[in-house]
């Protein structure tokens, strides 16, 4: 069979089963039980161009006395906040400092040559590695007690139809960036989509079966590795199918007010509703990690509910002296302090499936940005935030470390899950192990 036949026989088996998708890659996982073990779960937050240090960072480590102006709406979980100090984003290589904070965040790695410009630097390609929250994922995906039905999940608030390392910070591997959902009905159907093609998508693959084989054999080792990876995820749905009828859930789908856009004047109802989404996927332990991206790196949202005309970015780059911007900027960053607040509340208001607590007490909040300030474009002194427990990494207090490559600090996060891996990202950045919040 001449290749074009069989990709569009393939295509059409396989389109057939698209409408279902969202059903089949959401089907909600088993209600809490013991032998699942103590659940583990982690938020990676992303909100962009850097912050105001000196409304954010505590003047001193130890105990959280007072926060600053942008931590401010935390206060009510100062006593299980954590703020680090010194982690720095030391990948360098190809791409612009926006760049490289964005896409080299989560992945600790240096970007492929590409043909992306950015700023005066040179372009670049997408990040060469896995990000951090997929490398979590990964490890607890191999594990039966701690398998979920996905096993990530990443959401987006106005984040741009748009695909570069500006506005992609998670990656399944080496050049595999993974788009945000951002459209909160999108994620609901995802999550909770109808079963009405169950049957017809018993096994998509069945009727090209013979036609695969003999492809496989005939196509170039970089077509067979795509093709063999297409066949794989689409038998992994189809088993999923096998075991729809046996499975329930533990808390029923969220109702979701209709009409919320994906522009950034409704920012504020997309965030609530996929703050919704996220803790009721958690509650029904369809995953234990996910990501929620806030706009994205030059990201340029005009924030009119805040009284704020101006774009973000623009904003970030004014300098120190103009107080109206800093203003501005300690406003927009103190929002997004807020909506951190808000899913942490949610949280703690929902006690955790099978007893022990709340979910908080088993979730942490990652709060992060890609650069350290905006006007500088620094990679140094990144703001981390954690919020919430289960990880054993200790609570209410401001750590200061000495410059510190945050690859370490993965190496940290990777370690609290059981991951023991030696190096993440790039490996001469993990040189002295997990960093020590002691």
């Amino acid at each position: 069979m001449r290749r074009r036949e069989f990709m569009g026989r393939l295509g059409r088996g396989l389109a057939a089963g698209a409408a279902s998708l969202p059903f089949l890659a959401g089907l909600p996982s088993l209600a809490a039980s013991p032998s699942r073990g103590r659940r583990q779960r982690i938020v990676f937050i992303f909100s962009p161009n850097g912050i105001v240090p000196p409304h954010f960072w505590p003047d001193a480590a130890g105990p959280h006395v007072a926060l600053k102006r942008i931590l401010a709406p935390l206060e009510p979980f100062k006593d299980r906040l954590i703020t680090i100090h010194g982690l720095c984003n030391r990948v360098r290589g190809d791409g612009d400092g926006h760049m490289r904070g964005m896409s080299c965040l989560l992945t600790g790695i240096e970007l492929f040559p590409g043909n992306i410009q950015g700023g005066s630097d040179t372009p670049a390609g997408w990040a060469s590695g896995p990000s951090i929250d997929h490398e979590i994922a990964r490890f607890l995906a191999g594990r039966p007690a701690t398998r979920t039905r996905f096993a990530s999940l990443e959401l987006g608030v106005a984040v741009p139809n748009r695909a570069d390392p500006w506005t992609r910070w998670t990656y399944a591997g080496p050049n595999q960036p993974v788009a945000p959902m951002s459209d909160p009905y999108q994620v609901f159907e995802r999550l909770y989509g109808g079963i009405k093609d169950r049957a017809a998508l018993a096994s998509v693959l069945d009727g090209v079966r013979g036609d695969l084989r003999r492809a496989s054999r005939s196509l170039g080792r970089e077509d067979r590795d795509l093709l063999d990876r297409h066949v794989t995820e689409v038998r992994a749905l189809e088993r999923d199918l096998k075991t729809a009828a046996r499975q329930r859930l533990a808390v029923p789908p969220p109702a979701l007010e209709p009409g919320v856009g994906a522009d950034t004047d409704d920012m504020p109802r997309a965030s609530a509703l996929q703050r919704r989404l996220l803790v009721n996927a958690f509650a029904n332990d369809m995953t234990r990690v996910a990501s929620l991206q806030f706009t994205n790196s030059v990201g340029q949202a005009r924030m009119r509910w805040l009284g704020v005309e101006e774009g973000h970015h623009s904003l970030s780059h004014d300098p120190d002296l103009n107080e109206g911007s800093q203003e501005k900027l300690v406003k927009i960053n103190a929002w997004f302090a807020g909506e951190v607040a808000a899913l942490a509340k949610a949280l703690a208001d929902t006690p955790e499936p099978g007893g022990g607590g709340s979910m908080l007490d088993h979730t942490t909040l990652l709060w992060t940005n890609e650069l350290g300030k905006g006007n500088s474009h620094t990679l140094d002194n990144i703001p981390f935030v954690l919020v919430g427990g289960g990880l054993g990494l200790g609570q209410g207090r401001a750590v200061k470390l000495s410059p510190t490559p945050h690859n370490r600090f993965w190496l940290t996060l990777a370690h609290a899950f059981g991951h023991e891996a030696k190096t993440f990202g790039k490996p001469a950045l993990c040189e002295g192990g997990p960093v020590s919040l002691g």
